[in-house]
C-alpha cells in the first residue's frame, strides 16, 4: 500500500498563519488581499502571494523563472538538462546553462559536507524504489547492491571554464530533488527583490519563504506541521521575517510493504530508508537552498548529532520532532518557538 501525500495544500510541511479575522493594514504600501497565483509544477503545488500594491505583474516574471528552471531540472521532462547529463554518463561531458552548473556544483559541495549521507548522485537508488510513483516497489537486496557502486558524488567532474558536467560511469544518475526547490525558491526571492517587492509568501511545495512583514506590519506567524497528522494540525508556531523554512519528514512519501513503512529519505550508503529517532525536521535559515541542502543531512544525523551540527552553523536553526513526539530546539529558537499541541512536549 502506498500513501503519497502530495503538497496540494500548505499544510504538507508548514502552516502559515497569516492572521485570524480582518487585519489592519500598515502604511507600507501593502494590502491584506494579496495578488496570488497557484500552479502545479515539479510534481507539487506552487503558490506565490504578493502583498505589495500594484505589483501583480511581478507574478508573471516569478512564474517564468520557476517554469524555466523546473523544465531544466525535473527528470523525464522535455528539455530537461539533468536528463541530458544522465544520458551522457560514461560518454561525454555536457555543457550546461549557468543555473544548472551552479546548482550541481553546490549540490556536490553539500554532498561533501554530509560525508556522503546526502548525495546528489543517488539517482540510481531513488529510481529503483521510485517511492510516490505508480511503479514504486521494495527492491531486492541484489538490486540495491547493484546500484550502490554508482552513487558517489566525488566522481562528478566539473569544468568551470567550459561549464561542463560529466558523470564518468554509465549508470550514474543525478537526482537533484533534494535541493532543487530550495534553489528555485531563492531565485524567486531574487526576482521579488529586483522588482521592489517588500511583502510576500513563497511556497514551493512546502519550501516556504516569508518576505518582509505581513500586512499588519508584523512578522509572519509560521506554524510547524504535526508530522503524524495529515489534517494540518500544528506542533507549534513562531514569528519570522525574510526567512526560509524547510521541512523534511517521514510523513511526506512512503511505501508500505508487509506492514513496514519505507519513506522517501533514502540512505546512499545502505540503500534503505533512514531509520532513526526523527519524524520530522524543520530548518530555519536565510537561504532556502541551505535549508534544502542541510535538512536531509541533519535528518540523517538524528537528534543528538543533528543538534550539535546545527549549533555550529551560522544563521541556521532547527526544530526536531521525534517519533516519541518530543520536540527539540536549537538555542536560537528557544523562547521564540511556542508549543501549541498538547500531544507533544519540549524536551530541551
Amino acid at each position: 500500500m502506498n500513501k503519497f501525500k502530495m503538497a496540494v495544500i500548505l499544510f504538507l510541511s508548514l502552516l502559515l498563519l497569516v492572521g485570524c479575522g480582518k487585519q489592519k493594514e500598515s502604511d507600507a504600501g501593502v494590502t491584506s488581499t494579496p495578488y496570488k497565483r497557484t500552479e502545479f509544477l515539479m510534481g507539487t503545488v506552487v503558490t506565490i502571494k504578493i502583498y505589495d500594491k500594484d505589483k501583480e505583474a511581478v507574478l508573471d516574471q516569478v512564474f517564468d523563472r520557476i517554469e524555466l528552471l523546473a523544465s531544466q531540472i525535473t527528470v523525464n521532462e522535455e528539455g530537461s538538462i539533468v536528463d541530458e547529463i544522465n544520458e551522457n554518463a560514461g560518454r561525454k561531458p555536457l555543457q550546461v546553462p549557468d543555473d544548472i552548473y551552479r546548482l550541481v556544483k553546490a549540490g556536490k559541495e553539500y554532498s561533501g559536507y554530509s560525508g556522503g549521507d546526502f548525495d546528489i548522485t543517488i539517482g540510481p537508488l531513488t529510481n529503483l524504489w521510485h517511492i510516490g510513483f505508480p511503479d514504486e516497489k521494495k527492491p531486492t537486496q541484489s538490486e540495491i547492491d547493484a546500484v550502490l557502486p554508482f552513487i558517489n558524488y566525488s566522481k562528478i567532474e566539473l569544468n568551470e571554464e567550459n561549464q561542463t558536467i560529466y558523470l564518468p560511469e554509465q549508470g550514474m544518475m543525478l537526482d537533484l530533488g533534494g535541493i532543487a526547490k530550495g534553489f528555485i525558491t531563492d531565485e524567486v526571492v531574487k526576482v521579488l527583490n529586483d522588482n521592489g517587492v517588500k511583502s510576500a509568501i513563497v511556497d514551493l511545495g512546502g519550501n516556504i519563504y516569508v518576505k518582509g512583514m505581513n500586512p499588519s506590519g508584523k512578522p509572519w506567524e509560521v506554524g510547524v506541521q504535526d508530522p503524524f497528522s495529515d489534517r494540518g494540525e500544528m506542533v507549534g508556531k513562531m514569528e519570522e521575517s525574510n526567512t526560509s523554512i524547510v521541512t523534511s519528514g517521514i510523513y511526506e512519501r512512503y511505501l508500505e510493504v508487509d506492514g513496514v513503512k519505507y519513506h522517501h529519505i533514502l540512505s546512499p550508503k545502505t540503500g534503505y530508508s533512514v531509520n532513526n529517532d526523527v519524524a520530522g525536521i524543520t530548518i530555519v535559515s536565510d537561504k532556502s537552498f541551505d535549508g534544502d541542502g542541510y535538512s536531509t543531512t541533519i535528518f540523517i544525523k538524528g537528534v543528538e548529532e543533528g543538534l550539535k551540527a546545527v549549533e555550529q552553523m551560522d544563521g541556521m536553526e532547527a526544530i526536531f520532532v521525534t517519533k516519541d513526539k518530543e520536540v527539540y530546539l536549537t538555542s536560537g529558537l528557544k523562547g521564540k518557538f511556542t508549543l501549541t499541541n498538547e500531544k507533544f512536549k519540549l524536551a530541551n
